[in-house]
């Protein structure tokens, strides 16, 4: 076991994003730097709102693609060009994709190298800039979690910064802001809590502080996804508590098998996370079959869509992509399946799992 952390501070209910000024009024002297999702470029209502200075930068994040090495990389050229005093403050506000970008951002500003430098457990060494986290979407636990998930196209590694260094200091849990997230997106995206917490239950590294917050989140989704109204006012804020404590609990344990296949889809068919994770549900009997009989229950009962088939028929060479890129991950599937998880995840299982979704 090792000493965990969790976010310091955080604010919780609807319009929180008004205290957002005050937050910053600690940290005042320098230039902020705003990472707004993209989805509200072209919507003055939430950037109007934001107490924006004259030395400020307001960046958008284009989550089209969930973050590469690269992107950070270049975001990261693009701030250091044009701030003229050293930012104290980063304010991340979005879904998983700006959220982690923002967390990137931070830890790089106040250490040298690239983003690639810095995948894998406990490499970066110094605190990042102080940093704010308002999530407007439900389900990653980004806003919770000890890691930036980022995508190395060169060497095929989905993995993120885990570090204490990249939890947010300070989160804003507004419901309002989720009033706007289209359904299917929703399910999608609050489903990664409900996986994130099954696969913490199910696996080996697990103590019972982890399991409190995965039990808790899990039993909020069942609210919420079995409910008549997943997205009614209550519902909204229910999930907010739920992405967060489901981060909370995977930082302080593992993810298990679905997300390594899930990050196989992502680096070879370009498959965003969240939906990537519905779709490795549905080929997780093997795995995971008292939850996946549950996860259909849920998904029927909102009537959305779960994509089927995108892997069922593919090339030799996108198999051999798909499962370097899934057993690369060592550290859940050891979680999940035992030190000796190679030789449960052969070639051939890998393929015909991927097959089945």
């Amino acid at each position: 076991m090792k000493n965990s952390k969790n976010v310091l501070k955080y604010l919780i209910g609807k319009g929180s994003i008004n205290n957002l000024s005050e937050l910053l009024s600690s940290h005042k002297q320098n230039t902020h730097i705003y990472l707004v999702d993209i989805f509200f470029k072209d919507n003055g209502t939430l950037t109007n709102s934001l107490p924006i200075r004259s030395n400020d930068l307001l960046f958008f994040v284009d989550s089209t693609d969930e973050p590469s090495t690269n992107y950070i990389n270049n975001l990261l050229e693009n701030i250091q060009n044009q701030y003229t005093t050293f930012p104290n403050a980063i304010i991340g506000i979005g879904g998983g994709t700006t959220l982690d970008t923002a967390k990137a951002i931070s830890n790089l500003l106040t250490n040298e190298g690239k983003a690639e430098d810095y995948q894998g457990w406990d490499l970066v060494k110094k605190a990042g800039v102080y940093k704010i986290g308002i999530p407007t979407i439900s389900g990653t636990g980004a806003e919770a979690s000890r890691t930036c998930v980022m995508t190395n196209y060169k060497t095929g590694l989905k993995l993120g910064m885990n570090s204490d260094h990249t939890i947010y200091d300070q989160l804003i849990l507004d419901p309002n802001l989720t009033k706007t997230v289209p359904r299917n997106q929703y399910f999608y995206t609050g489903m990664d809590t409900y996986i994130h917490c099954l696969e913490s239950l199910n696996g080996s590294h697990r103590h019972a502080l982890s399991d409190a917050f995965s039990h808790q989140a899990i039993q909020l989704c069942r609210e919420i996804f079995l409910s008549e109204d997943m997205m009614s006012d209550e519902n909204r804020e229910k999930l907010m508590v739920a992405s967060y404590l489901g981060g909370c609990a995977i930082a302080n344990s593992f993810v298990g098998v679905v997300h390594p296949f899930s990050a196989g889809l992502s680096v070879a068919l370009g498959t965003h996370h969240c939906i990537g994770n519905c779709i490795t549900m549905t080929a997780m009997e093997a795995f995971y079959p008292k939850e996946i009989e549950e996860f259909w229950k849920m998904a029927d009962k909102q009537g959305v869509d779960i994509p089927r088939g995108i892997a069922k028929n593919l090339p030799e060479e996108k198999y051999n992509t798909l499962y370097n890129s899934t057993v690369i991950h060592e550290k859940p599937l050891a979680n999940a399946l035992g030190q000796h998880f190679a030789d449960i995840l052969t070639f051939e299982k890998v393929k015909e799992t991927f097959k089945l979704m």
